[in-house]
């Protein structure tokens, strides 16, 4: 692999909402994402009633980009995801070492 400085987007969302995100994250530059299901814990209880709004069904998408789209592809997820309103969901990023399969 070539020093293109790779990174690991980390995205959390609601159920349904993973398709819009992976196509605004393709659409600047990465080309392509990992999708997987899960189910979160945690807000909904403290939340209380108010928690009841809050589906636990959650997709988690993994994006891996090369250093020089890493902030475009980032803020793309961000913007289609509206995690910037709460309950959205969050996003967060992973420098990785080494990599291997990725051009």
């Amino acid at each position: 692999m070539s020093n293109s400085n790779p990174s690991m987007i980390t995205c959390i969302v609601q159920r349904g909402e993973a398709d819009k995100v992976v196509e605004a994250a393709k659409a600047a530059g990465a080309e392509g994402a990992t999708i997987y299901y899960g189910r979160g814990t945690g807000i909904r209880e403290i939340l209380g009633f108010k928690g009841r709004f809050i589906k636990p069904e959650k997709e988690i998408i993994l994006i891996i980009t090369k250093g020089e789209q890493t902030d475009i592809v980032f803020e793309a997820v961000v913007k289609a995801a509206r995690l910037d309103e709460k309950g959205k969901g969050f996003a967060f990023l992973h420098s990785i070492g080494r990599a291997v399969g990725f051009l």
